[in-house]
C-alpha cells in the first residue's frame, strides 16, 4: 500500500479484496478518531495513511456496512521504501473466499455456510440424483420431467445456487491485483449508495 493512500482510496481496496460493491457505509477507527462516510458524522476519509502516524505493527480498525457490523482489524506489517518498480496498491496473499456481501455479517455468513453443507442440501442433491437415475435406467434421455417435477427441479437449482458463495472456493491473489491494477478501488471507493 503506498503511505500517501487515502483511506477512502483504501476502502475501495479493501472492498476489491472482499470482493464487494462498497454499497454500505464504512468507518476507519483508530483510537478515538472516527474516519468514514459523511453520513455517519465523523472526519472524512481523505486523510492519507501516512498522516495517521502508524508504526510498524500497529492496528487500526475498519468497519463496513454497520448494520451487519463487519469488523476488520487492519494492521501495519512493515514500512518500506518503495522504489522496486511495483504497482501498489497490491495483494501479497491470501486465503479463502470472502463472505457475500449481503448475507448478514458474520452471524448470517455463518448460518447459510453451514445450511449449504447441511442436511437440506444433501436431500436436494437426492433429488437431482433421483432424476437422472430415472432418465438413465428408462433410457430415455431425451424425455422431459412433467410439470411437477420441472418446478422441483427448478426450486432445487435455485436452492442449489443460492448455496454456492458459502460452499469453499479459491482465493486469487492474481484476480484481485487485476481488479487493482484495473483501478476498481477506484470506482468502488465511490460506490457507497445513500
Amino acid at each position: 500500500m503506498p503511505s500517501d493512500i487515502s483511506l477512502l482510496e483504501l476502502h475501495g481496496v479493501l472492498q476489491v479484496a472482499m470482493g464487494w460493491e462498497g454499497i454500505h457505509l464504512f468507518m476507519f477507527d483508530k483510537g478515538a478518531v472516527h474516519y468514514g462516510s459523511m453520513e455517519l458524522g465523523v472526519l472524512p476519509a481523505n486523510v492519507s495513511l501516512q498522516s495517521l502516524g502508524l508504526r510498524e505493527n500497529e492496528k487500526f480498525n475498519y468497519f463496513y456496512d454497520l448494520n451487519v457490523n463487519w469488523r476488520h482489524e487492519l494492521r501495519v506489517e512493515c514500512i518500506d521504501v518503495a522504489g522496486d518498480g511495483k504497482a501498489l496498491p497490491s495483494c501479497i496473499g491470501g486465503a479463502n473466499i470472502c463472505p457475500p456481501e449481503d448475507c448478514g455479517g458474520v452471524k448470517g455468513y455463518l448460518a447459510r455456510r453451514d445450511e449449504a453443507h447441511g442436511f437440506d442440501a444433501f436431500m436436494d442433491m437426492g433429488t437431482i440424483t433421483e432424476f437422472l437415475r430415472h432418465v438413465l435406467e428408462e433410457g430415455d434421455k431425451a424425455r422431459l420431467p412433467d410439470e411437477d417435477q420441472l418446478e422441483e427441479l427448478e426450486l432445487v437449482m435455485d436452492r442449489m445456487n443460492a448455496r454456492q458463495p458459502y460452499l469453499s472456493g479459491k482465493f486469487s491473489r492474481w484476480s484481485i491485483n487485476q481488479a487493482l491494477r484495473d483501478g476498481e478501488h477506484k470506482r468502488l471507493m465511490h460506490q457507497q449508495v445513500i
